[in-house]
């Protein structure tokens, strides 16, 4: 075997279940096996409403709850992560399913599942961690202003009209209730809802989604409540493996969407994954192998009806919170939605539809954190701006636009406020004060030599300023740059200090160069801005050899005529304001 073929082998090991999985399911598996039946209390409301939003029906979030959950729970990186479909992807499948149908939300899945696994192989996983936070903020908030639109129309019981834009939907349905006002379902919604938010702040540890759901279910068979709709018959088990949804022609046009796809499984379930990592001890996920196991599961769910799913940030809170320790856990909720798919379909099948409605309002509630919003927006104008934008975004366009003009929005303010550190500062050369002519000489170098010391990055968003200020100096003989405290340098700052230089030649000022650090030197060189500094010697070391150098070269000029005297350079004040890069200049005697 090649060795290509033996690293690629190794890279797929690496992303398998282990018998370290297996010893941790055998620890407690009575505490494992009872969190994960809270969860799947928890789960089954969710499931049910996240499948009847996406557009495929209630059975397509119970299957997509039962395989993408157990594939997750054994493939995935996280030993606590919980599976299955969320209200982040509904809100990416609805204009999915407006405009491909139900082949298309299965196909995407599918392709999507595919490149998740490309993902994991190439190990991107790591790069989760330059998500900046009010990115995530952002688009968690618009997350659930979606999931509530979403459910406008249940709660007001009127049926769903055409469009894929959540905030025409949500126009229309109320125009749609102003006409034929359907109150029943709306004290439906609004109680479930209620009991919800209420009790989870009575009793925390209490599922009254199940508690809520099973109520307005018995109230809408006993008092004959012919306006609230029920979900409608669900089938008695899973349905047989297939890829009939799958259509060769129609897999072209279906890449976009199933990119956006990927992109949120990834995001979405990284995220969820650290968040239980913060809730425990000892816990820490594989951020690779979560997409290599995202990955499967995207796949397998698909072919069971199945719409694409990612790790349940609330279901994952309620695993570590009943005192999951390992996947025995996640397991067990998918078993048991399996249990309920078989035995309890007729009865799942009365459940109101106003009542899902319900369920998903709190929960989009639930997922607005006031504490955190009110910190990111008080950190700092950029982090407020930054979140505000993608929280829109997410409303008016969809959440993976809304992710990439948060992530574009927060670069460009990073790169400008790391631009702001750069500086140019003017160093005076002082004579030693020992000896005759000392004042002399101190006033002929003051007038003839300027050094300047550049801190920090010289970089494309800082190189511009740097050009116009360095280039205005006054009339002076030698220019000394000091480069040793240049954090970093690109091909744009090393064409701006070239041209600076040149420019300076021009007007018949020699520039003389000082610490140039060996890492910046490939830059330099490659735009030929080391030529110009190395012309006729005029690289140096240290600052000090090249003011005797300038000293050497006022006196052959006749311009010097003291006797030369060891030189020392002091800093003052920035002509800049910004904050000094921490880099450690070389002494100057």
């Amino acid at each position: 075997m090649s060795t290509t073929a033996v690293r690629a082998w190794s890279r797929v090991r690496s992303l398998l279940p282990g018998r370290d999985d297996l010893v941790a399911a055998r620890r407690d598996p009575r505490r494992d096996l009872l969190a994960g039946l809270t969860v799947a209390i928890v789960a089954l409301p969710l499931a049910l409403g996240f499948g009847v939003s996406s557009g495929l029906g209630a059975e397509a979030g119970l299957a997509t709850a039962v395989v993408a959950g157990a594939v997750a729970a054994v493939f995935g990186g996280s030993n606590l992560q919980v599976s299955g479909p969320t209200g982040a992807m509904t809100v990416v499948l609805v204009p999915i399913f407006a405009r491909y149908g139900a082949g298309g939300v299965l196909a995407v899945g599918l392709i999507a599942g595919l490149m998740l696994i490309a993902l994991a192989l190439a190990r991107a996983g790591r790069y989760m961690s330059y998500v900046p936070a009010p990115v995530v903020e952002g688009f968690t908030l618009g997350i659930a202003g979606v999931i509530g639109l979403q459910q406008v129309p249940g709660a007001l019981g009127v049926p769903k009209p055409e469009g894929d834009k959540v905030l025409v939907v949500t126009w229309r349905a109320v125009e749609s209730f102003v006409r034929t006002p359907n109150w029943t379902a709306v004290a439906l919604a609004a109680t479930v809802a209620a009991v919800m938010l209420l009790g989870a702040r009575w009793k925390p540890t209490v599922p009254f989604s199940i508690v809520a759901v099973i109520g307005a279910t018995v109230a809408a068979q006993v008092f004959h409540l012919d306006a609230a709709k029920p979900i409608g018959a669900l089938p008695a088990g899973l349905p047989a493996p297939s890829l009939s949804f799958l259509d060769p022609g129609a897999l072209g046009s279906l890449l976009a969407p199933a990119v956006a796809v990927a992109a949120l499984a990834a995001l979405e379930s990284l995220l969820s994954a650290s968040v239980a990592d913060g809730m425990t001890v000892g816990q820490k996920h594989d951020p690779d192998r979560e997409l290599f196991g995202q990955g499967l599961a995207n796949i397998a769910a698909p072919l069971f009806g199945g719409v694409p799913a990612t790790g349940a940030i609330a279901r994952t809170a309620v695993n570590v919170r009943t005192g999951a320790g390992s996947r025995l856990a996640a397991l067990t909720h998918a078993a048991v939605l399996a249990v309920i798919v078989f035995a309890a379909a007729p009865l799942v099948a009365r459940i109101p539809l106003a009542a899902l409605a319900g369920v998903l309002i709190a929960t989009a509630i639930r997922m607005v954190e006031v504490g955190s919003l009110r910190a990111m927006a008080r950190a700092t104008r950029s982090d407020a701006l930054v979140l505000v934008l993608t929280a829109a975004a997410t409303l008016a366009l969809d959440l993976v636009y809304a992710v990439l003009i948060g992530l574009a929005v927060a670069g460009a303010l990073a790169l400008r406020a790391v631009a702001k550190q750069a500086r140019l500062d003017q160093v005076p050369l002082t004579a030693d004060p020992s000896g005759d002519h000392s004042a002399e000489e101190h006033a002929l170098l003051a007038e003839h030599i300027v050094a300047y010391r550049i801190d920090g990055p010289l970089f494309f968003a800082a190189a511009h300023r740097f050009l116009l200020e360095l280039t205005e100096v006054a009339d002076v003989r030698v220019v000394i740059l000091r480069m040793s405290r240049i954090s970093t340098v690109d091909a744009t700052g090393a064409l701006v200090l070239k041209d600076a230089v040149a420019k300076l030649r021009r007007r018949g000022v020699t520039v003389l160069a000082s610490g140039i650090r060996p890492g910046q030197r490939q830059v330099l060189d490659s735009v030929g801005a080391l030529d110009l500094l190395r012309h006729d010697g005029r690289e140096f070391a240290t600052t000090p050899e090249a003011i005797a150098a300038a000293r050497a070269l006022l006196q052959g000029a006749g311009v010097l005529t003291v006797p030369a005297r060891p030189a020392t350079v002091a800093p003052q004040s920035a002509t800049v304001p910004a904050q000094p890069a921490a880099v450690t200049e070389e002494p100057a005697p």
